[in-house]
């Protein structure tokens, strides 16, 4: 009955509006008095409809011409609904609702497509039912042919219902400009951060150097680089690189977990993606990422990596493309040494409108888009979807409101805390700007244990009052960061290492990383679920072993670490921290065998290395039979060696017991929690490689 309501009265309306035509036209004879004022009005106008006819791309760039006539003459119907247009097409779209009301006032018959104009302006301005009135006028002009436009029209009103019911239960959320440091009045977007947040680098459209001036007001796209200083504040952002920003278009596209490894996106040669790695304190050139990646008529764009750097997901418009573009991942080949053929990741996702802004979670089973054709609220919105058992992706989930706004929310980024995340958004308040979500919802409180194994526990919930109803949004956050320095034990310099991460229980390596040969940096992130060797390896040094252990429901850790390699020198001692064995008993576990290989190849590579093995005990026991299932334990992996090929006679085994705790008792008596001294106790619990003679 309302609809039926809505049409007659409209009907009635457009009727009667017929010969309202209020219109005042540019002419001489309409401004007699204000013949100056005319012609430098009439100038403005010529010039910004020359810059409007070009098409809708640089609409944008008419408005300050158009805007001017308009204040001379602000009772043309034309000038207005092209005000409006190309309001629509710019950063400030709720302004276009004001142009296009103006232009029905003054003519009702302005264009065909009035109805739709003002219901896109009202729902932009969030007057919902206002806006599904005007769809619902604008539907009774077209004809049934016009499918697609009729199916457009479905789609705003479900999106208006969709953005009532969202902000009915808005997520717990505050979201912020992030600020002058990295936003200025140009348009910001596609920001990339590292796991931890210590850097964020991402696109801008000033003018600089390498940014040319476009025909519309629009600058060419620069990379630009921000840190966080002491205080935990953004840096004044600057250009990323000579090498990386060029006279072409150079945008952000994804950004691996420990910001070594940069997806670039540049118009040169139509529109490619390209890689910049981070070596020795300096972004290397861009290099293409290949034809697999990058199809010869297809615009590739927005790359994000897997946490173990073995999947590239990306977005197309190449064949096979469901809708305008579609998300498509591309698997490392080893052998090749090159990214593999790209899929489409399938249905579930990828509709037949549009998904942009890929980015894979550092848990490695959480993916973030934006979408135009999922359930949103109106323009681009945010979606996650989670990896299935069967390695397919789940149905995904709008992440709710205020995040997600009637207009375009883009490039959605998450900390791997799961607190912060970034993205932008065009908002009244901030324009085309990067801005920060902090989520509110209950945070778990890690709890780290000894060097041997890190796990955490739920702590209480923080309660926080709010006025409207509430829905705490579940966030992607158990896994574990692993940060640090790898220096010379010596000198204390930094030092280009290669970090090798293990899963223990498959028997697997996950994937291989560096440290940054200027600072020694390294980061690494860890999904939960999960018992991991790392091993660090440089040239002429021993290696150096730890082992994470990571239940399913950690939560989130964040350890920092500075690991001290030791020279191949007599004397030189490591703990190797992926040997296990059975309880109480001193038969090695299968899960052993990868620290077992690196030492066999470290005594294949030094031949005349003759080392000690020795097993160490907590003081739980008696002291006599620490002392001996230490020495059963030490002469196992001997035994282990020996099968291995090596002669006997370049090895000794010892039990020390508990003799040479690396924590001691008194220490371990003063830590608060059980938790924690049963992990110092497996600290203590190990098998030590010591160097005899070289």
């Amino acid at each position: 009955m309302k609809r039926i309501i809505i049409i007659l009265i409209s009907i009635v309306s457009l009727g009667f509006s017929y010969a309202q035509d209020k219109s005042v036209p540019f002419k001489k004879e309409y401004f007699k008095d204000r013949k100056d004022e005319f012609k430098i009005a009439m100038k403005d106008l010529n010039d910004g409809l020359d810059i409007y006819e070009k098409g809708e791309y640089y609409w944008k760039g008419a408005i300050y011409k158009l805007e001017k006539a308009n204040v001379f003459n602000p009772n043309n119907a034309q000038l207005n609904y092209r005000l409006g247009n190309c309001y629509l097409h710019s950063t400030e779209k709720i302004k276009s609702l004001k142009y296009f009301l103006k232009a029905y006032e003054l003519r009702p018959t302005i264009a065909k497509d009035i109805h739709y104009k003002i219901g896109k302006g009202y729902q932009l301005n969030y007057e919902f039912d206002k806006a599904q009135e005007e769809f619902e006028i604008h539907r009774m002009k077209l004809e049934v042919s016009e499918t697609k436009e009729l199916l457009e029209l479905d789609k705003l009103v479900a999106e208006c219902n969709r953005a009532k019911e969202l902000m009915t239960t808005p997520v717990r959320v505050w979201v912020d400009n992030v600020g002058a440091k990295i936003n200025s009045k140009y348009p910001e977007y596609g920001p990339l951060i590292t796991a931890d947040e210590s850097m964020m680098i991402f696109t801008s459209r000033r003018p600089s150097e390498t940014s040319k001036e476009q025909a519309g007001g629009h600058y060419n796209e620069d990379v630009f680089i921000s840190t966080k200083d002491e205080d935990g504040n953004w840096t004044q952002a600057v250009s990323i690189s000579e090498k990386i920003n060029t006279k072409e278009h150079d945008a952000t596209a994804g950004l691996s977990n420990d910001g070594k490894t940069l997806f670039l996106y540049s118009s040169n040669a139509g529109g490619d993606l390209y890689q910049s790695l981070y070596i020795n304190g300096e972004w290397s050139k861009p290099k293409n990422l290949g034809k697999r990646v990058n199809g010869d008529l297809s615009w590739d764009s927005g790359a994000s990596l897997s946490y173990d750097g073995k999947e590239l997901y990306f977005v197309s418009n190449r064949e096979g493309t469901r809708g305008e573009r579609d998300i498509w991942v591309s698997k490392w080949n080893e052998k090749r040494g090159e990214w593999g053929d790209a899929e489409n990741i399938g249905p579930k996702v990828n509709t037949i409108y549009d998904e942009i802004g890929v980015f894979m979670h550092p848990d490695g089973e959480t993916m973030y888009f934006s979408s135009d054709g999922h359930k949103g609220m109106g323009g681009y919105d945010i979606f996650f979807s989670k990896k299935q058992d069967d390695g397919t992706w789940g149905k995904p989930q709008n992440i709710g409101y205020p995040v997600n706004t009637t207009d375009d929310d883009l490039h959605f980024i998450m900390a791997a805390n799961g607190k912060h995340g970034y993205y932008s958004s065009y908002r009244a308040d901030g324009g085309d700007d990067i801005f920060m979500i902090s989520f509110l919802g209950k945070p778990k409180e890690p709890l780290m244990s000894g060097e041997d194994n890190l796990l955490a526990s739920v702590a209480a919930p923080i309660e926080e009052k709010m006025i409207q109803a509430e829905v705490e949004l579940e966030i992607a956050n158990n896994l574990t960061i692993l940060k640090g320095i790898i220096l010379d034990e010596e000198t204390k310099q930094p030092i280009t290492a290669t970090l090798e991460l293990v899963d223990n229980q498959a028997q697997k390596q996950v994937s291989s990383f560096s440290s940054d040969g200027k600072t020694g940096n390294f980061l690494l992130s860890l999904p939960a679920g999960k018992n991991y060797g790392i091993a660090v390896n440089a040239e002429g040094y021993l290696f150096h072993s730890e082992n994470f252990e990571i239940p399913e429901s950690a939560g989130y850790t964040e350890f920092e670490k500075v690991i001290y390699l030791k020279k191949i020198q007599v004397g030189k001692s490591i703990v190797l921290r992926n040997i296990f064995f059975d309880l109480d008993r001193s038969t090695i576990k299968p899960i052993s065998k990868l620290e077992l290989d690196r030492l066999i190849e470290l005594l294949t590579e030094n031949k005349t290395l003759r080392v000690e093995i020795s097993g160490h005990t907590d003081t739980q026991g008696s002291a006599s039979y620490n002392t001996k299932l230490s020495q059963n334990r030490a002469k196992a992996v001997v035994d282990y060696l020996v099968k291995a090929g090596f002669e006997s006679s370049r090895f000794e085994y010892k039990g020390y017991g508990e003799e040479q705790p690396i924590i001691s008792d008194e220490e371990i008596a003063k830590l608060p929690t059980k938790s924690e001294r049963k992990d110092a106790h497996a600290v203590n619990r190990r098998t030590e490689f010591k160097i005899l003679s070289y």
